[in-house]
């Protein structure tokens, strides 16, 4: 398994995917990130932000 280059469906630039996330992801039985991630990170402030206000 080599390395894979992905787009990000927010921003549209393209990130590596590594044999190890590949591997981690296959694992836990995850489908490939569609967001880069940085654009993960701000998702995640956001769904924080919005959780803490309750």
């Amino acid at each position: 398994m080599a390395d894979k280059k992905l787009v990000c469906q927010d921003c549209e630039k393209e990130f590596d995917f590594t044999e190890r996330e590949q591997e981690f992801y296959t694992e836990k039985g995850f489908q490939e990130p569609k967001r880069c991630p940085e654009c993960r990170n701000a998702r995640k402030q956001q769904k924080n932000q919005r959780a803490s206000r309750y």
